[in-house]
């Protein structure tokens, strides 16, 4: 029989993720992030919404909005449609067990190898995020999240610390690419 020598790499192909500090501006690389999507089933409404908060403990966020408690966190992506997250070390199986406490009320979809996660903190995190995207970040207050393009990548920003911390979704194919335009926008305030 073979012998397999896999080794776990972070979405930038490393051993660790990577962190950088640009100035006064740290992007950080985050693989400890467990995603699936969640998609409430047509007519099941009433059904669906209470088992999702009894999961994750508090109400579903509205458009516009992230929310978290404990270990889940919530992002709203689209009209009944949710990802939700938690640390990866305690919630691998994040998908069996949201499908599980939600039923056959929404369907649920693994979400963690087909995304990167980048925690940007930092008092210069906004003028950075003026060069990235059109996004009002200076509007943006914890709690709230936006889908917008980042060089041309999809991308969700979710706002974790008014002014100073925000995380970057993104797709994991691209992590290099969206990892390159954060540094590049990072140098060019710092």
């Amino acid at each position: 029989m073979p012998e397999h020598r896999l080794k776990a790499l972070t979405p930038l192909a490393q051993a660790r993720p990577v962190i950088r500090s640009v100035g006064r501006i740290t992007i950080a690389e985050n693989p400890d992030v467990a995603l699936a999507s969640l998609a409430q089933r047509r007519g099941r409404e009433a059904d669906f919404t209470p088992r999702a908060e009894a999961l994750l403990g508090f109400a579903l966020p509205t458009p516009g909005h992230a929310a978290q408690a404990g270990d889940w966190g919530a992002i709203w992506t689209a009209p009944g449609q949710w990802f939700i997250e938690a640390p990866f070390a305690t919630h691998e199986d994040i998908a069996a067990r949201v499908k599980e406490a939600v039923g056959d009320a929404a369907s649920v979809t693994e979400q963690t190898d087909a995304w990167v996660r980048f925690d940007i903190i930092g008092r210069d995190a906004i003028p950075m995020f003026e060069r990235l995207s059109a996004i009002d970040i200076h509007a943006m207050q914890a709690g709230q999240a936006t889908r917008s393009l980042i060089e041309h990548l999809g991308c969700y920003v979710i706002c974790r610390e008014a002014g100073s911390r925000y995380s970057v979704l993104g797709m994991r194919s691209a992590a290099a690419s969206l990892h390159h335009a954060l540094i590049q926008a990072a140098e060019s305030v710092a």
